[in-house]
């Protein structure tokens, strides 16, 4: 079985590294063969130069909507003939679409990783309307991925969850408290995600600072990057709030959910809401107790008071009231991080994951 993989980048996000662990798992396969193709060269995922995978590079170079890219995927298809092609984003769906259609290649379009309806005719929605339809299988990564769409389970149209592999959880721990001169005697509450729209991290900042003037014994950390990240740095410069602490981009996530205590994320539901989030699995995989906007498919992930908590959109006033709980109870913070390990282990292993794609590639080319 051969099958050409279509996505935009190998940048830090959790569809990246989601396709990158399916890649590895998949490689343990002798009757698959695998090649990737790529439209920028931002690789942050390098365990990919390990693997047994050609990879292209069809690269915008001259225009945005750089019409040559139809044409070099067509080419590299057409060499490789794939039995599957499966796409990873609208944008590549849009330029792998005539080469499914000319070369009669099955089709599967992985771009559903949201769970908020699309906003009529913006970009999403137009690449949604052109390739939804002409997908032979369309696979979302959350129940509530598909029913924005107004689509149900059915033999066209799939929910196969994100998988987390506990062996990242095999790292020596280091003192992130030492490296960013906070006291040993102090709590870390952090949220990891990209200073995008997506994220509501101005509600984490008016969170941050109402809890910090009564405990100065918490510090509140912010993991990730992006076009906000300016804005919001000087947002907490010029209101004076003290212990916060912006870390960006790392590449030891597992090494900082190991050092945090409670974790957090917030969406900004005006335009967005998560399918099944990479960082919240990530955090619960660690044994964090994690508090998170009450949307998209974060309640696939997470059951209210039990391995986690759920809060309204921009509820500043419940995000404190869940976050000051967990500060005070140190047991209660154990006992749901376990469950939230446990869960994790259970349902969102990545074995699973990668035994559910490997079931559907074949069940497709039969």
């Amino acid at each position: 079985m051969k099958i050409l993989f279509f996505i935009e980048s190998l940048r830090s996000g959790g569809k990246e590294r989601r396709l990158v662990e399916l890649l590895k798992g998949l490689s343990k396969h002798e009757d698959i063969s695998m090649e990737l193709v790529l439209t920028k060269r931002d690789i942050h995922y390098t365990d990919i130069f390990n693997l047994d995978v050609k990879i292209h590079y069809v690269e915008r170079k001259y225009l945005k909507k750089d019409p040559s890219c139809f044409f070099k995927f067509y080419s590299i298809a057409r060499d490789f003939k794939p039995d599957i092609i499966h796409v990873w984003g609208n944008i590549v769906a849009i330029y792998a679409l005539p080469a499914t259609k000319l070369l009669n290649v099955k089709f599967i379009n992985g771009s559903i990783t949201y769970a908020l309806p699309v906003k009529r005719f913006s970009k999403l929605w137009f690449t949604s309307k052109i390739a939804f339809p002409f997908s032979d299988i369309l696979v979302a990564n959350s129940k509530a991925g598909l029913l924005v769409h107004c689509f149900k389970q059915s033999k066209k149209h799939r929910v196969i969850y994100n998988g987390y592999d506990f062996k990242r959880n095999n790292v020596n721990q280091s003192d992130l408290r030492k490296e960013l001169g906070i006291p040993k005697r102090t709590l870390l509450v952090g949220m990891i995600g990209s200073f995008s729209d997506a994220k509501d991290y101005k509600t984490y900042i008016d969170v941050a600072e109402k809890i910090v003037k009564k405990n100065k014994n918490v510090y509140f950390l912010c993991i990730g990057d992006g076009v906000n990240k300016i804005g919001i740095e000087d947002l907490v410069h010029k209101r004076k709030i003290k212990n916060i602490h912006f870390l960006g981009v790392r590449s030891d996530i597992e090494n900082i959910c190991k050092n945090l205590d409670i974790g957090v994320l917030l969406n900004n539901t005006d335009g967005h809401a998560e399918g099944l989030s990479n960082a919240i699995m990530e955090m619960m995989a660690s044994g964090l107790p994690v508090v998170a906007t009450d949307a998209g498919g974060t309640p696939e992930l997470i059951q209210h008071g039990v391995d986690g908590f759920m809060v309204e959109p921009f509820a500043a006033g419940q995000i404190i009231n869940q976050i000051e709980a967990l500060i005070n109870n140190e047991k209660s913070r154990k006992r749901i991080g376990i469950k939230a390990a446990e869960k994790i282990k259970e349902r969102f292993g990545i074995k699973k994951m990668i035994d559910s794609y490997y079931c559907l590639y074949n069940e497709v080319v039969l």
